[in-house]
């Protein structure tokens, strides 16, 4: 089930707010989640990968080979399968060779040579009289023909070098690379199968989750974009972590009487897998803030102690 229906199919949560402070500026640093509150007091949520991609080939063709398996981790860039090219591989080779051929210039280059030196011999003769003024108009026709032959082939030699370009861009599009940096999640395809529309293979990135969260409407205009929450996921040995708010939607549902939330939740350690259920905890005060969604409605921090006192703030 995606994570989108997860979440729709999941129940309203009424919330009180649980107050605590998170040290500033770590977003992956843990911070205390509060074990006393009953589950009225927190939302429901799920870890999702903040990137996810099915990755296939630009061209019709039958896989050479796959690179990778399910569950490696992969760079930017890095090579993933081969469609089998030995048709791409051999127009490339030709016109390289063409590219890397100088010949035809360079006897271009030394016609023309030839052809400057009779016309200068020609004029030297014509002006002595020993030669007609025939013989050195045809002199000067042979040396423009000849130049034209050389600016023909340097020109021809240019298209060859882009001819290059082009092979090598359609043989490029038979090798599959990955996009980001992220953890192949399928594998579709083995070689020798024919691949047209299908994805190859799938990648996520988990080196920065999205925790997707359900929050009833009676939270609405309370949060704001930036705020700190504690999200625990539902893994054993796994503590509490620290994320944003990034994103609150402006439209309302109104058959749950609920909304969502999307948080940023740091994972460099790759440590937390993606496809969690987690619950989420106020991480501080919902002031006023640049960019709150506002509904005039107000959340009132709830008491921790038997005397209503609020929590000190978590010292670093």
């Amino acid at each position: 089930m995606t994570a989108s229906r997860l979440l729709s199919a999941a129940l309203p949560i009424a919330l009180t707010a649980c107050l605590f402070t998170a040290p500033p500026g770590r977003a992956q640093a843990q911070t205390p989640f509060p074990s006393s509150a009953s589950s009225s007091a927190l939302l429901a949520c799920l870890i999702v990968p903040d990137r996810v991609a099915e990755l296939g080939s630009p061209v019709i063709g039958v896989v050479d080979e796959v690179l990778v398996e399910r569950g490696d981790t992969v760079r930017k860039g890095q090579v993933l399968a081969r469609l089998r090219a030995e048709v791409e591989r051999a127009a490339s080779n030709v016109v390289r060779s063409r590219a890397d051929s100088e010949a035809e210039l360079r006897g271009a280059i030394a016609g023309h040579d030839l052809a400057q030196q009779k016309l200068e011999r020609t004029r030297s003769l014509a002006a002595q009289n020993f030669v007609s003024a025939q013989a050195v108009e045809q002199a000067e026709a042979e040396q423009r023909v000849a130049k034209e032959r050389m600016q023909q082939a340097r020109e021809q030699l240019g298209t060859s070098a882009r001819e290059v370009t082009s092979a090598q861009a359609q043989l490029a599009q038979r090798i599959l690379r990955a996009p980001f940096d992220g953890v192949i999640t399928e594998r579709y395809v083995n070689p020798g199968e024919r691949v047209e529309d299908k994805p190859m293979l799938k990648i996520a990135v988990i080196s920065r989750l999205k925790v997707e969260v359900v929050a009833s409407t009676s939270l609405f205009g309370s949060l704001r974009l930036g705020q700190e929450l504690s999200v625990q996921p539902e893994l054993a040995g796994s503590g509490p972590r620290t994320a944003r708010i990034a994103q609150i939607d402006r439209v309302l549902e109104p058959a749950s009487n609920t909304f969502r939330l999307r948080l940023d939740l740091p994972n460099d350690d790759g440590a937390l897998p993606a496809g969690l259920r987690c619950k989420a905890a106020l991480a501080g005060p919902p002031g006023p803030a640049r960019g709150a969604v506002r509904s005039g409605l107000e959340l009132t921090p709830a008491s921790t102690g038997p005397t209503g006192a609020r929590p000190a703030p978590a010292t670093r």
